[in-house]
């Protein structure tokens, strides 16, 4: 005999269901709450439930609240059968599908016959089949993009017979994560020249394909059309404009500088290193007018390793235009644009480096041949004088020659260094431009004369001996005399003594300065000259340290501009 469906008794009083119940016929099973209620439906054969008032009243707001929830949820959910068939839907869902009834309909069907981006081509299928959950992105017209989870729902743990599919639309999440792609790629690219490009290309070249770069990204990627770039200027505190377009121009030429008051949102931006998002310009206490009619503006700080070197600024005729989304957008690229900026100014040092190091090899290669051509040339116009006056004077015009081309290539070195180098906070103006005389029968302690004092923008020339040093000075113009004297205190031919007083019988007091090793002083030449005139601070001690011999020059130049 077949056992007759089961009654579900729903009541917060067990004892009275036999009363209640009486005289159905049926097995009374009898449970205290909602969900075991519904426990019990998907696991006992029952023909009704009965439910007490009281507990209509206690689950009543229950269930409307799930079905509420169920139906604001910003996904939209469908129940679906092991046939894909939809078996209820929410009111979001519905609402997607054009209000449609949705019940009975193949799942995939009644919304359209999306394309399954994938990972999983069928994910419905495959959470049936796998029992377990499974996502795919759907794409539909317009573009749009939906996120589709499948959810198998497991009867005794083991079987599949329904699915919960959630829809959830990323259409916003997709295209802001193309969008910032497209920024990463377009940061990447912003510089990227080829090592063929970057040596047909100049300066000034590299830099306007750069601006080139910057523009088109900024105006198809993030659709902003006035834009203005600003370089920070580290010397002056000045911001410099690189890029500016929408700008009025009389505007994009004023003076602005890194200053949180008084210099508009560009100066506090940089000066601050914050971003600043002005909604409403004319209500604004720091914005100053850019765009004509600009209502709103987004400014961001150029940062690159942690410094700010300029500023990135938007502007647009309609107030609130920008939100926090352009913002982090901005400022995303914005820091792929002050790395290229850095990379460029890096290229651009890193070429006049190397161009300014072959400039010194190739000085430093030709000082000394040039200086024997000099020290030859002044005792060939010695033999000459007098005698063959036209050959005398070619002869000078050789040693011009020959003192032009280290002056040209000194000045080639100088113009094409890096800007930092060239604004050497350890410079010495008092030494730059300065002729100076060296003396030395030691190769090495010449060759070492030209390596350290030209840094500093002295003009070294350099004899062997006393009698040919007589000869260089007795050759050169009064525009060409020398600020300093420098010789070695045991010269081939006199002592150091000695070579002063033949530097006072053909010049007032001479810009002389004496080496010698500590405690050697042949003949007292030392003693002897400081006697005959020779200051105290005109004597350097072997070995010497870099700053001394800078210092005692520099007291022999200063007393020789004097003088003159």
């Amino acid at each position: 005999m077949t056992a007759e469906p089961k009654i579900i008794h729903l009541t917060s009083a067990p004892n009275q269901s036999d009363i209640l119940l009486a005289g159905l016929g049926n097995e009374v099973v009898t449970v205290n709450c909602l969900e075991s209620a519904i426990d019990k439906i998907s696991t006992v054969d029952c023909s009704a439930i009965y439910v007490d008032p009281e507990i209509v009243k206690q689950s009543g707001a229950t269930l409307f609240s799930q079905h509420r929830i169920l139906n604001q949820i910003p996904d939209g959910v469908a129940l679906l059968d092991c046939e894909n068939k939809i078996c209820w839907a929410n009111q979001r869902l519905i609402s997607w599908f054009e209000n449609r009834k949705l019940v009975g309909l193949n799942f995939y069907e009644a919304i359209g016959k999306p394309d399954i981006l994938g990972p999983s081509p069928s994910p419905c299928t495959m959470a049936f089949a796998g029992k377990r959950m499974c996502k795919s992105m759907l794409t539909f017209p317009g573009p749009k993009y939906f996120e589709l989870t499948a959810i198998p729902l497991l009867e005794n743990g083991s079987e599949a017979t329904h699915l919960v599919a959630t829809l959830r639309d990323v259409t916003e999440e997709k295209n802001e994560r193309d969008k910032l792609q497209a920024l990463h790629r377009a940061g990447l690219e912003l510089a990227d020249l080829t090592p063929e490009e970057i040596y047909e290309m100049d300066v000034e070249e590299r830099i306007e394909l750069l601006k080139s770069n910057i523009l088109h990204y900024t105006q198809h990627l993030l659709n902003f059309n006035v834009v203005e770039i600003r370089l920070l200027e580290q010397q002056t505190n000045r911001l410099v404009p690189l890029i500016s377009v929408g700008i009025d121009s009389e505007v994009s030429k004023r003076p602005i500088y890194a200053e949180a008051r008084g210099n508009g949102v560009t100066g506090f931006v940089v000066a601050t290193g914050k971003s600043y998002l002005c909604e409403d310009t004319s209500n604004d206490p720091l914005y100053l007018d850019g765009l004509i009619g600009a209502r709103s503006s987004l400014t961001v700080p150029l940062i690159c390793h942690d410094q700010v070197i300029g500023s990135f600024n938007v502007e647009s005729p309609n107030t609130s235009e920008f939100d926090e989304s352009d913002l982090q957008f901005l400022e995303i690229f914005a820091r792929d644009v002050a790395v290229a900026l850095n990379s460029l100014e890096l290229l651009v040092a890193q070429r006049a480096n190397t161009a300014k190091q072959s400039i010194e090899a190739i000085y430093s290669a030709v000082a000394l041949p040039i200086d024997e051509i000099l020290n030859d040339t002044v005792h060939v116009i010695e033999d000459f004088m007098g005698h063959k006056p036209d050959i005398a004077k070619r002869l000078r015009g050789i040693l011009q020659n020959a003192r032009v081309i280290k002056q040209t290539i000194q000045k080639v070195g100088a113009k094409i260094a890096p800007e930092h180098e060239s604004k050497n906070p350890n410079e010495r103006p008092l030494l730059r431009g300065k002729r100076l005389l060296v003396i030395d029968n030691d190769e090495e302690v010449r060759n070492s004369a030209h390596l350290i004092l030209e840094k500093y923008g002295c003009e070294v020339e350099t004899a062997h001996e006393g009698s040919e040093a007589i000869l260089m000075i007795r050759n050169c113009s009064p525009s060409e005399n020398y600020s300093a004297i420098i010789a070695d205190i045991r010269l081939p031919d006199v002592s150091g003594y000695e070579f002063l007083l033949q530097l006072k019988e053909i010049m007032d007091d001479p810009p002389l300065v004496l080496m010698t090793g500590f405690g050697y002083d042949p003949g007292h030449a030392i003693v002897k000259a400081r006697k005959a005139g020779l200051p105290p601070n005109a004597i350097l001690y072997k070995p010497f340290r870099l700053d001394q011999l800078l210092e005692t020059v520099e007291s022999i130049v200063s007393k020789k501009c004097e003088s003159d």
